[in-house]
């Protein structure tokens, strides 16, 4: 992010272009409604990147549940096929 705006709700309507300017610029646009932040405008691209982090925190975090269960004894393997079985059984 390059900077951070604060603009009121009333810019939307008034202002809908240049917001839209600095967030796909690479800012990011807090819109305020009643003095208070109510939502943060960001560019496609800043959203882009902010769900690959997402996506990847949350893989990251399943693949630390896999080996916590990996290395318990009691831990059920199957093989790919009946691992995608099972999958397209659900579907």
């Amino acid at each position: 992010m390059r900077n951070t705006y604060a603009r009121p709700v009333r810019d939307l309507r008034n202002n809908y272009n240049e917001i839209i300017t600095l967030a796909n610029d690479g800012n990011q646009v807090i819109i305020t409604q009643n003095g208070r932040e109510a939502v943060v405008v960001i560019g496609k691209e800043a959203y882009k990147e902010y769900e690959q982090l997402l996506h990847r925190q949350y893989i990251n975090q399943e693949l630390l549940i896999a080996k916590e269960m990996a290395q318990d004894p009691k831990t059920k393997w199957l093989s790919e096929k009946d691992f995608w079985d099972i999958v397209e059984a659900d579907l």
